[in-house]
């Protein structure tokens, strides 16, 4: 069995390698080519979590265990934490065993800039980044690799370390990044809009956000927290990563639902149909399109597999006899 460590997997899954990995593998869920029961979410004492997300695709099969424990960042370590284990399709053995904490972080990015590609205006610039963690990192890596930022302006809870992550970024990349006060300052004019708090009530309201703007929701994974208003799910145009996700598990949509704002039909459908030119995804230059991201086993899958073969054909990893 090969062990591929954390240090391999952030060596070598760029955003360049990931994005149309990610893309493919949504196509293949949209199309029906995937096997993929909905995640199973153990909740544990003090917001922490430990899921279990089955999956099999063309060629590949396995599953992501995962635990999330969100203190962890403020301790200087990672708040998602687990492997992916990957079978061989021939005779069923173990095959590979892949830091799921290292792929998460990416693949999540990675797969909310391809929704970027698609949905967001092509002369979308002003990125605005809510949160501070790992995932905000990522995400101003990933969405700059799919249109040309000006600026990225970030809020946190905490204004000092928004102020410290926003240095700290700036020396990645050569954009204007700033930090400020208020979510309502941070996404004032902005072209596209990255959630990725570990909030419980909204933070971001409609009333902040302009016409023809693109919205990547992110922190929220299950049905619980939501950091979008109800109202501003209402006024989007909603494109789900799963369907069946997002109509069981997608929080925000289930809050705007039980508020009477919309119903099922609201989720116009999946972003792998929009990738696959089966659906139109921006109708209107002044249309707000949201994109709602639960992440999905079969993005795990196509990461972990591609970086296996890419370890097999150069000698990397470590193999073991397991």
């Amino acid at each position: 069995m090969l062990l591929l460590d954390q240090e391999f997997v952030r060596g070598h899954l760029t955003v360049e390698a990931c994005i149309p990995l990610v893309r493919d593998a949504m196509i293949a869920l949209s199309a029906g080519q995937t096997l993929q029961p909905l995640r199973s979410v153990l909740h544990l004492a003090e917001g922490r979590a430990f899921g279990v997300m089955p999956g099999a695709m063309a060629g590949v099969f396995g599953a992501k265990l995962v635990s999330v424990y969100p203190e962890n960042f403020a301790q200087g370590r990672p708040s998602h934490q687990g492997v992916i284990t990957l079978f061989d399709p021939a005779d069923g053995a173990p095959a590979a065993l892949v830091h799921a904490g290292e792929v998460t972080r990416i693949r999540t990015a990675c797969a909310s800039a391809a929704a970027t590609d698609v949905l967001a205006r092509p002369d979308a610039t002003r990125l605005a980044v809510l949160g501070y963690g790992e995932q905000a990192r990522a995400h101003v890596a990933a969405m700059a690799a799919v249109r040309s930022l000006s600026e990225v302006r970030v809020w946190g809870r905490l204004p000092e370390r928004a102020r410290a992550f926003a240095a700290d970024l700036q020396k990645e990349h050569a954009i204007s990044i700033e930090a400020v006060g208020d979510v309502r300052e941070a996404v004032r004019d902005a072209d596209i809009i990255c959630t990725v708090t570990a909030a419980f009530e909204p933070i971001l309201l409609s009333d902040w956000v302009s016409d023809g703007t693109h919205i990547n929701a992110v922190g929220s994974s299950y049905a619980g927290p939501v950091e979008i208003a109800p109202d501003l799910v209402a006024r989007s145009r909603f494109i789900a990563d799963y369907a069946p996700g997002v109509l069981a598990q997608g929080a925000e949509f289930l809050a705007a639902k039980q508020a009477g704002l919309i119903d099922d039909n609201h989720v116009v459908g999946e972003i792998g149909q929009v990738f696959a030119a089966t659906l139109k995804g921006r109708t209107r230059p002044d249309e707000v399109t949201l994109y709602k991201s639960l992440g999905h086993v079969v993005q795990d899958l196509a990461c972990a597999a591609w970086l296996a073969a890419l370890a097999r054909k150069r000698g990397g990893g470590v193999e073991i006899d397991f």
